[in-house]
């Protein structure tokens, strides 16, 4: 049972209002923050649980970003003060997926490596990523095998290969990893 690519992707999400304007506080969820954010782009309005943008929530055009803090201050189109601001706290923010910048070579979506089935370059089935971990300073894979389940580093010299047509990745873990 293969999985679709998404028609959207989560890139960001409203924290809370800034000032009296209506501008945001933004948590940026993408690696490409200056495209995605910039005047013009229209972005999409989901919920925490939801795969998709909400249609019953209107969609936000980018007038200005800038950075703040350890994220971003964006006013959109539209959101003219606090009260307005308010009523869309917490919401996570959508992309469709044909609109994202292209992936350089070699890089992946996390939702691509998602059910990914993984083998050791001697052949040895490890299993199925099951669950992408964004950390510092190597994401994290965790793969759930037929024994038992095993944590990756997504670091080069450990994931040799990746074949996201085939749904298969190629480790080569240092001695000691996989007995974790």
């Amino acid at each position: 049972m293969g999985r679709e690519d998404p028609r959207h992707l989560v890139v960001g999400q409203l924290n809370k209002p800034h000032g009296t304007k209506g501008e945001f506080f933004v948590w940026p969820l993408t690696d490409y923050p200056e495209s995605v954010y910039a005047p013009g782009v229209v972005l999409l309005l989901g919920g925490e649980a939801d795969d998709e943008p909400d249609p019953d929530l209107p969609p936000l055009r980018v007038e200005a970003a800038r950075p703040f803090q350890k994220g971003l201050l964006v006013r959109f189109g539209g959101v003219e003060d606090r009260n307005q601001a308010e009523l869309l706290r917490g919401r996570y923010l959508f992309q469709a997926a044909d609109q994202l910048e292209p992936l350089a070579d070699g890089e992946v979506f996390y939702h691509q490596l998602l059910g990914m089935s993984v083998t050791t370059t001697e052949g040895e089935d490890i299993g199925t990523i099951s669950e992408v971990y964004e950390m510092s300073p190597a994401d994290l894979l965790e793969v759930r095998g037929p024994k038992k389940t095993v944590i990756i580093p997504y670091l080069d010299h450990v994931v040799v290969e990746v074949d996201v047509a085939a749904k298969r990745m190629v480790i080569d873990p240092p001695p000691g990893l996989l007995d974790l």
